[in-house]
């Protein structure tokens, strides 16, 4: 239930911060697709711990193995499993948070759903999990890449640094070139001495990630429950360290009026387009063809290297110390994440409308 995501291009991932491995299996895939598995380890790259002084200082080399569904290159139809394990796990630095409910984190609410938990780097609910999210993305990208769409994502906002620029005026593969991943560099320079600065504190800090998608034909979407942007939603949602999702206009635009917001339609050659797009390229809940756009909100890392009070198990007052390898600001290492769960929503939809219509 709860460990699987999509309708025809449908994942389920498995796998604790600090078991053996994470993994994922991928069914839906249609055959035939190239796999590139230098794409895929790249990926997975982008996302890794380890990467720069402003991410945990966990070393993983996040390598992958393809257990199923290729051969010769090439996806079969058949699931794909795909497994990364792990190497660099400190369990013991989480052995005196055993029966201690952490601030903010997952500790009580997985005790009083499940009646026991996996303390060890929180586990099933350690953002490590997106490793897997990851992996398939890559593939979805990859699909996608057949059609011309393609899912990019930077930061545009840490702490109350906020890059004011729209995206239609940056260039966008900029983001690769610095660690906090902002396309705009003299940003991106005050974002890093601020995450720098409060990690020197002790402390962590939240921040914004816009996502754009390119390419996506007009029709996918369905009109009532599952909207496109219902499903981009739940998919950043179910992002760790989520606290909001806004597309298009977003809240900005309940200061329009209607006649400001509408976006006008035109023809182009023997296109339909839209003279703008507050609509974030989405309306009636299915694309219109138009650039989709969004702004996905994460929280401050709850795991601070500062002593907080809580309670244990027992009901009982104790300090929770912090310890461990965590971020100081996880927006830079999202970005692939954002990524990936975009191109998993817009695959799985672009598979469902081949079957909408003759």
């Amino acid at each position: 239930m709860g460990s699987s995501f999509g309708n025809i291009f449908k994942i389920h991932t498995y796998g604790e911060s600090h078991g053996v491995a994470l993994g994922v299996v991928i069914d839906g895939c249609p055959a035939g697709l190239a796999i590139d598995e230098s794409f895929i380890q790249s990926e997975l790259d982008r996302r890794k711990p380890g990467q720069s002084k402003i991410t945990t200082q966990r070393k993983e080399a996040d390598e992958f193995e393809i257990v199923s569904g290729v051969f010769e290159g090439k996806s079969t139809g058949t699931p794909i499993s795909i497994i990364i394990r792990n190497g660099d796990q400190r369990s013991k630095d989480y052995s005196h948070i055993a029966d201690k409910f952490r601030p903010s984190h997952a500790d009580y609410t997985f005790q009083a759903k499940y009646g026991i938990r996996d303390y060890r780097g929180g586990g099933r609910s350690s953002a490590r999990e997106t490793v897997a999210r990851v992996a398939a993305g890559a593939i979805a990208k990859l699909l996608l890449k057949h059609y011309g769409i393609s899912c990019e994502a930077y930061v545009s906002q840490v702490g109350s640094l906020k890059l004011e620029k729209p995206y239609t005026e940056l260039d966008l593969s900029e983001a690769e070139n610095n660690i906090v991943r902002c396309p705009d560099s003299s940003m991106a320079e005050q974002m890093i001495a601020l995450i720098d600065e409060t990690r020197k504190n002790r402390d962590t800090i939240g921040g914004i990630i816009t996502a754009v998608i390119k390419g996506t034909p007009a029709g996918l979407g369905e009109p009532v429950f599952d909207k496109l942007h219902a499903e981009l939603g739940k998919a950043m949602l179910s992002i760790n360290a989520v606290k909001g999702f806004e597309y298009g206009s977003g809240f900005e635009g309940v200061k329009f009026n209607g006649s400001d917001h509408n976006d006008a339609f035109y023809k182009e050659e023997e296109q339909i387009k839209t003279k703008t797009n507050l609509s974030g390229g989405i309306q009636g809940g299915i694309s219109n063809g138009e650039d989709i756009y969004f702004n996905v909100a994460f929280k401050p890392v709850a795991t601070i290297m500062q002593d907080q009070e809580s309670i244990n198990e027992a009901g009982e007052k104790v300090t929770v110390s912090g310890k461990g390898r965590h971020d100081p600001c996880v927006v830079p290492r999202a970005v692939p994440i954002v990524e990936a769960m975009s191109a998993l929503v817009i695959a799985d939809y672009l598979l469902i409308s081949r079957s909408n219509r003759l």
